[in-house]
């Protein structure tokens, strides 16, 4: 019996990992891509995420998710979503788990800031620094740098989104390294992870915006497939108050999402005529999808979370005090190197852009609570806004 469809990814078939395996690492039950989601779920920058930005920065309150939960809940959406399509659920998981670990503290104002300061030395970009974190930075094994991952679990991270023609510096280095075909579409597998992605923060930043008073129920119901959503929920729950409903509806709203991707990717394959991994890699288009009008009511959710929660006066006032805290990391530490812990400061490159690359990725690691901190040890007092 198969256990996979012919187009799934098979660990058997691995295109192996950069350093091989050294001897006694090969051990156990577990196939290659069960490894790697182990060697995530055990490192270092994984465990990071429990005290990093997803959208409120450094909530003070336990029920408001951060990378880490959300990680988790995305990886939960993706093997769903790979089991029903009959692919390699390991490989999604992996790919779930580890997606946003490059994210410096703060999200995306703090890799703004980042971006800023090596403007002059190649830019970042946290999609880059997660296959520079997890082929370099990370450092378990004695006698080489990273994870050493899979092919398979690397070039997914790399190219979850689709194909990438103009690589960052960081992606570049990873690719050099162990070549990824940038130019060609990725697995179904990391496809699945992207769209899990997209739906698990669709969905569950409404939650926290609602639970934050940042948003109301009033204010969703402007958006056609949260209105849709409701009334079917009020239909089903007639007499259950309209607060005790939120959970239902964000609930059916991601069932509904996952199936219509799931419909909408079965028919995608079955037009491609796909027959096996190498072939979706060369179908020149990307196989996993939602349906045409799905696509437009995501976009319109999007449109209205980026207008009413992500650009809320107060999520863009702790935006600009996120912004400053790495900004003025950054320069304190290129201004006075001997600020790095021990460990980094013994391995700062004379030159550039090497350096300034180097204490970038020191920043990079960091957590929002540790930045906040280190901030106020070597730069001085910050005043932050309330809710930060």
């Amino acid at each position: 019996m198969t256990r996979f469809a012919p187009w799934a990814s098979y660990p058997e078939q691995s295109r192996g990992r950069r350093h091989g395996e050294a001897q006694g690492l090969e051990r156990g039950p577990r196939d290659a891509f069960q490894r790697d989601r182990d060697r995530i779920i055990h490192s270092i920058s994984f465990r990071r995420l429990r005290h990093k930005t997803q959208v409120f920065m450094a909530p003070d309150g336990d029920h408001f998710r951060v990378r880490l939960t959300h990680s988790l809940e995305v990886a939960q959406i993706g093997r769903t979503i790979a089991r029903t399509l009959g692919l390699n659920e390991d490989l999604t998981e992996a790919l779930c788990l580890a997606h946003d670990i490059g994210h410096p503290p703060f999200g995306h104002a703090g890799e703004d800031a980042l971006k800023a300061a090596l403007a002059d030395h190649g830019g970042f970009d946290h999609n880059g620094h997660t296959l520079r974190t997890l082929t370099e930075i990370e450092r378990p094994y004695p006698r080489w740098d990273g994870l050493n991952l899979s092919w398979e679990t690397l070039e997914g991270l790399a190219k979850h989104n689709g194909p990438v023609r103009h690589p960052g510096w960081a992606l570049r280095e990873a690719d050099a390294g162990f070549p990824l075909d940038l130019e060609s579409h990725a697995s179904l597998e990391a496809q699945v992870a992207a769209l899990a992605d997209d739906i698990a923060y669709d969905n569950h930043d409404i939650d926290d915006g609602l639970r934050a008073g940042l948003l109301t129920l009033h204010q969703m119901l402007a958006v056609p497939l949260v209105a849709r959503g409701w009334d079917a929920a009020r239909a089903k729950f007639p007499d259950v108050a309209p607060k005790r409903l939120a959970s239902e509806l964000i609930r059916s709203q991601i069932g509904v999402m996952v199936n219509d991707l799931v419909a909408e990717t079965r028919r995608r394959i079955a037009e491609s005529g796909v027959g096996d991994v190498a072939d979706v890699r060369a179908a020149g288009r990307a196989l996993v999808g939602f349906s045409d009008a799905m696509r437009v009511e995501e976009r319109d959710l999007k449109r209205f979370m980026y207008a009413n929660l992500y650009h809320h006066p107060r999520q863009l006032a702790a935006a600009d005090a996120a912004h400053g805290i790495v900004q003025g990391l950054f320069a304190a530490y290129r201004a006075d190197p001997t600020r790095l812990p021990e460990e980094w400061r013994d391995r700062l490159p004379e030159g550039e852009p090497q350096r300034s690359r180097h204490i970038a990725d020191f920043i990079a690691g960091m957590t929002d609570r540790y930045a906040v901190r280190c901030y106020r040890e070597i730069v001085g007092t910050i005043d932050l806004p309330d809710g930060f």
